[in-house]
């Protein structure tokens, strides 16, 4: 088993895939869509941490577990929608295993990518089965040639706080740099075969914001969304939005900023004139499939009913 950073570099950069908490590796190898080696980086050490950031922010080690990080008190304090998406996501057993880093990098959920006796575009196929059969559940932003809706829910964060991802080389990757823009159906996230990464960065929370996250999902599959949103909101000392962050996931081939939404909201007090109007914006841009329109008023109402959230907080 390899466990020196150096040594586990050098095994992935070839053929080897690398497993912290191993919720999603393990699924796929056990439905046969993953057969290279695994290269374990449980007992890395370094790698576990939340320390503060060289900005004022947090560095939040790759190998950090959902839990810790959703209850570790400097994230709910400075960045309350993103601990509330952590402590939501997936299950209670899973949040206790899962790392930070995985959950950014996961695969798609699709049923036609996870079925090992179908070969779709992700897999190297020639189409997308799920545009032509069943696609209820996926894409209604349609970003490109793939329908599956991007799975990381703490990828809603990087795009929320302006976050950054570090690579084991040093390099410095934002939302963009890390998942594309959903016109590459083959990949999920752009690292390369032995690229790792490290390290979550925030920044610090600007004075006077707030933050919240919802989700909507299936009933029966409720630790997938069908819909989902973090908002972030920074007021003046007169209570004026001067900037917003509207991320949704669930609903593109990439985690997405609902800036039409954002714009709705900068320029004049948090009223609920004005986040009706946000989240009436937030599906502006929307481009669904054939079975996906209906969650194009999903969206509004989630995005909606999160901004609500915001005004039972403090006024700043």
């Amino acid at each position: 088993m390899i466990t020196l950073p150096k040594d586990a570099l050098s095994a992935a950069s070839l053929t080897g895939s690398f497993r912290a908490g191993g919720t999603d590796l393990q699924a796929r190898r056990a439905r046969g869509l993953h057969h290279g080696d695994v290269i374990e980086l449980r007992d890395v050490p370094g790698l576990n941490t939340i320390s503060p950031g060289p900005t004022g922010g947090l560095k939040v080690g790759a190998l950090t577990r959902i839990a810790t990080f959703a209850h570790h008190a400097d994230v709910r304090k400075g960045y309350p929608g993103l601990a509330a998406a952590a402590a939501g996501l997936a299950t209670p057993a899973i949040r206790e295993v899962a790392t930070v880093g995985g959950n950014l990098t996961q695969e798609v959920r699709c049923a036609y990518y996870r079925n090992p006796n179908l070969v779709c575009l992700k897999k190297g196929g020639d189409a997308c089965l799920a545009r032509g059969g069943d696609h209820f559940l996926h894409s209604c932003f349609d970003q490109g040639a793939c329908a599956a809706p991007h799975p990381s829910t703490l990828a809603l964060g990087m795009l929320a706080w302006d976050a950054q991802v570090e690579l084991a080389d040093g390099a410095l990757l934002d939302a963009a740099g890390l998942y594309g823009d959903g016109t590459n159906p083959r990949t999920t996230h752009r690292l390369t075969q032995g690229q790792l990464i490290v390290g979550f960065n925030l920044p610090a929370p600007a004075a006077n914001e707030r933050s919240a996250w919802r989700r909507v999902s299936h009933r029966n599959n409720a630790e997938w969304p069908i819909v989902e949103a973090i908002v972030r909101v920074v007021f003046d000392a007169a209570g004026q939005i001067t900037l917003a962050r509207v991320a949704l996931g669930g609903v593109g081939n990439t985690p997405l900023r609902a800036v039409a939404a954002e714009e709705a909201l900068v320029g004049g007090p948090l009223t609920e004139a004005r986040l009706m109007a946000a989240g009436e914006a937030s599906v502006k841009t929307a481009s669904p499939l054939p079975m996906t329109r209906w969650k194009l008023p999903v969206v509004v109402t989630c995005v909606q009913d999160t901004l609500r959230d915001l005004l039972t907080l403090e006024t700043p």
